[in-house]
């Protein structure tokens, strides 16, 4: 069973990133020739609505796009609609999201140190955010507070800091990123699902019913586009983060999350101003000082402290190794004990002293200056644990 799992997240895995990757380069491409269009050389096509232009040379060919300002003479006879992007990898995040977390919430969701919660509890408190996320980002923008697109972008990102810290007072630091980047991709797919594509499908029908096009439509769709485009690189950070425990396992995790979306959202304002040729440096050098803030509040600062007297006996290999056994092998083994695991996380096993040895950078990281390991502490690992730990990686 737990290599059928391992497979399983493994294509939902790759699935996820080729759709990803599909969703995330088109609507690039499209704010890229939003902003690079000129207007039409020809008469003809002024005349016809023609807003924009823009000719590329790729692979060998050259091509032509143009945009209108309102909709074509008349329908084409095909019309490429984008969307199954965003649907895919919605879908192929959810059911990552239920197979590793949900599933697997007593390991990667829960942390009792955190709030002790059942499994129920937590799969229920999951859902809740994603889909009352949704109907709060969804109601603002709908409010009168959505025609001023300052203020707006204002309350939303106190909403967004509201969601990171409540999630890290929920939920464990791995759990309570994957849920924020799961309600931002959330909210980016709805906007496709729930304003854009219904828009565009109603401009469609004006079009081939001969009845003007309702402009509200482009606005709403317009905007949704641009808040998608500012919330890519947030959410692609969340994808990785769990990856590098420094980010989500320390006190202020919360506080990581909202530095690496200032510093996503203010990089990406500076490349779509920068598309336009009026870029300031600004939201740039803004964007790389978020990303240096962050990585210190993430990391802290530097502590010396001495290694131990010979008063202070270190603790022997010995000891450690019994700390070991306890806490980290029914997951660090060969063949793991520890249900839901197939195989050793990141092939390192501990079941040897040799082990300890090769690993010793690694298992004070984790276990002493991260306190990431073990995950959600499952293994109820104490401080004086920790401490032996800590002791005997100080006296090397």
């Amino acid at each position: 069973m737990g290599a059928l799992t391992d497979w399983a997240e493994l294509l939902g895995r790759w699935l996820h990133l080729t759709t990803g990757i599909a969703w995330i380069g088109s609507s690039l491409y499209f704010i890229w020739l939003d902003n690079h269009l000129t207007p039409p050389e020809s008469p003809a096509d002024r005349k016809n609505g023609v807003a924009g232009e823009l000719w590329a040379v790729h692979g060998g060919g050259f091509y032509q796009a143009q945009k209108y300002a309102g909709a074509p003479p008349e329908m084409p006879a095909t019309l490429h609609w984008f969307k199954w992007e965003a649907y895919s990898t919605w879908l192929s995040g959810m059911f990552l999201l239920i197979l590793i977390y949900w599933l697997g919430a007593e390991v990667y969701l829960i942390d009792s140190s955190v709030l002790a919660l059942s499994h129920g509890a937590a799969v229920g408190i999951g859902a809740a955010y994603l889909l009352g996320g949704w109907i709060v980002y969804d109601q603002l923008c709908k409010s009168p507070l959505g025609r001023n697109d300052r203020v707006l972008s204002t309350v939303l990102f106190g909403f967004l800091v509201l969601i990171a810290w409540s999630l890290c007072q929920v939920f464990g630091g791995r759990g309570a990123f994957i849920h924020y980047g799961a309600l931002i991709g959330t909210i980016m797919v709805a906007n496709v699902a729930h304003i854009i594509i219904p828009g565009q499908r109603r401009m469609v029908r004006a079009l081939e019913t001969g009845e003007p096009i309702n402009p509200a439509d482009g606005a709403r769709g317009k905007q949704r586009s641009v808040h998608n485009t500012f919330l890519t690189l947030p959410v692609l950070f969340v994808m990785i983060s769990n990856h590098y425990a420094s980010t989500y396992s320390g006190d202020w995790n919360w506080l990581v999350l909202i530095g690496m979306t200032v510093a996503g959202a203010l990089i990406r304002v500076y490349f779509v101003a920068r598309h336009k040729g009026d870029a300031s440096l600004l939201p740039a050098v803004g964007g790389v000082a978020a990303l240096a803030a962050t990585a210190v509040i993430a990391n802290g600062l530097p502590t010396f402290r001495e290694a131990p007297t010979d008063q202070q006996q270190a603790p022997s290999i010995a000891e450690v190794q019994a700390v070991v056994s306890a806490r980290c092998t029914g997951c660090h083994a060969a063949v793991p004990t520890w249900p839901g695991f197939a195989s050793a996380p990141a092939g390192i096993v501990l079941e040897h002293r040799d082990d300890i040895e090769k690993y010793a950078d690694s298992i004070y990281e984790q276990t002493v200056v991260l306190k990431a390991m073990p995950i959600g502490n499952l293994t109820e690992i104490t401080d004086e644990e920790r401490a032996v730990v800590e002791a005997w990686y100080r006296s090397r």
